[in-house]
């Protein structure tokens, strides 16, 4: 069995920062994409940043200079550092891994979710 557990979020001011984690555990082969998506209610969950297995990286538009996803190996662990948060930024921030577990069955799975408020 794997889990996928977030931390991190919280109410921030505009301009300032958070770093979100997600640790994952359990059963686990092999760790291949992870990825941060967020949602606003009424919404579409949208992709954020994704992260390869070897350490590339992409971002969404409204994340590139201001957004950074890093992962921890040895960890299983993947993080998102968010600087000059704006409001628009508010949302639940989600953690996904696309893995293979130790019967090398292959999914992915999410995290619960960690809200993440910018005041202006």
């Amino acid at each position: 069995q794997v889990q996928l557990v977030e931390s991190g979020g919280g109410l921030v001011q505009a301009g300032g920062s958070l770093r979100l984690s997600c640790a994952a555990s359990g059963s686990i082969f092999r760790i291949n994409a992870m990825r941060w998506y967020r949602q606003v209610p009424g919404k579409q969950r949208e992709l954020v940043a994704v992260i390869s297995s070897g350490g590339s990286t992409n971002y969404a538009d409204s994340a590139k200079g201001r957004f950074t996803i890093s992962r921890d190996n040895a960890k299983n662990t993947v993080y998102l550092q968010m600087n000059s948060l704006k409001p628009e930024d508010t949302a639940v921030y989600y953690c996904n891994a696309h893995l293979t577990d130790r019967t090398y069955y292959t999914d992915n799975y999410w995290g619960q979710g960690t809200q993440v408020t910018v005041s202006s």
